[in-house]
């Protein structure tokens, strides 16, 4: 599948020129955000970990061998890219039991930079945000139209669509859940399921916000909307006074779109009757998400970019620095000025 088929048409026209994105491991780095505060006690082992060119559930194995435990006794906030340079909290739930030695653990890909005891564990989903910082390098575009585009993307935001990563090489995630969708069986392995699934539903919701961006409403709302605010997981109807709500033109209120489970969408008028006919297209994909008893939820469409900024360190290099809430994908801003070349094409996504 290509990428045109998995995402969807760019909101603000063709890409500016081509770049190339994550030369090296340090060209692309992602901070975890986290506002927990640690209380220093407890049976619960909290790591702040840096990562490079490693992905987290690798990260979370050499963890368990280290510290002697199961794989299942150790907790993260979400998944991050294995080609980065990535850091983010682990925890190790260890009852009545010191603090193990982990520096078997750790090398070249791996550090332990924090530590610290807490009474819970870490929780999926837990971080409320990620920072990044991306390193462009020779960057084939005119200036002054990169420029244009930056301050359009930090005033207006961008399509929040699932990235590549979400779907595996040439969707091959969406492949091998239709195989499974045809059989109406599911994966029993746990970790399988879960990104199967994952990906259907990602596949469905970049279908509908493509023809909202199609139609050039994706950023706007419309009567029969869900609504939801950029780090609220609950949602509410739009009527028409909801769609003049001055916190949509602050990109703190946004439309949003479906992440199918069972029965009809809860959405109403023109935009029940998008999403259901986006399912109908896909009639595999749909029985399929209803087989396993996924509820309907929602997803914001557009894609706030928090506290961005951009220089040049050389003539051809650009780095951005942006924050963005969990489970949104960094290069999906990056599409929006160029096209990647054939180093780094893989996404990089919180998932979780």
């Amino acid at each position: 599948m290509s990428e045109a088929e998995l995402l969807g048409p760019r909101a603000y026209g063709p890409a500016l020129g081509v770049a190339q994105l994550k030369v090296t491991a340090e060209d692309f780095q992602v901070d975890e955000v986290l506002d927990i505060p640690l209380e220093g006690e407890g049976e619960h082992l909290w790591l702040w970990v840096e990562k490079r060119n490693l992905n987290t559930e690798e990260a979370a194995r050499r963890l368990a061998r280290a510290a002697g435990v199961p794989l299942r006794l150790v907790s993260y906030a979400g998944l991050k890219d294995r080609q980065a340079l990535t850091r983010q909290w682990f925890s190790l739930h260890l009852p009545g039991k010191q603090d193990p030695d982990l520096a078997r653990a750790e090398d070249d890909a791996l550090a332990i930079l924090q530590v610290r005891r807490h009474r819970r564990k870490l929780q999926r989903g837990a971080h409320s945000a990620n920072g990044f910082r991306l390193r462009l390098a020779n960057v084939q575009a005119a200036p002054e139209q990169v420029e244009a585009r930056l301050q359009l993307l930090r005033g207006r935001g961008v399509p929040n669509y699932f990235g590549l990563q979400r779907f595996g090489h040439g969707g091959g995630n969406v492949e091998q859940a239709l195989h499974y969708a045809r059989g109406a069986s599911l994966p029993e392995q746990r970790n399988l399921r879960s990104r199967l699934l994952s990906a259907a539903r990602s596949q469905l919701f970049n279908r509908v916000l493509a023809e909202r961006v199609q139609r050039g409403d994706w950023d706007q709302a419309q009567p029969g909307d869900l609504l939801a605010f950029t780090d609220s997981n609950s949602f509410f109807p739009a009527g028409p006074a909801e769609c003049e709500d001055p916190r949509l033109a602050i990109l703190d209120l946004h439309p949003t779109g479906p992440l199918w489970g069972q029965g009809p969408s809860p959405a109403q008028a023109g935009t029940a009757q998008l999403e259901q006919r986006v399912a109908d297209s896909s009639p595999e994909l749909r029985d399929w998400l209803a087989l396993a008893q996924l509820s309907h939820e929602r997803r914001i469409l557009r894609l706030p970019i928090g506290r961005m900024s951009w220089h040049y360190p050389g003539p051809d290099i650009l780095q951005l620095e942006f924050v963005l809430p969990p489970g949104c994908f960094a290069t999906v801003v990056v599409r929006e000025l160029f096209d990647l070349g054939a180093v780094g094409q893989a996404d990089s996504s919180c998932v979780f």
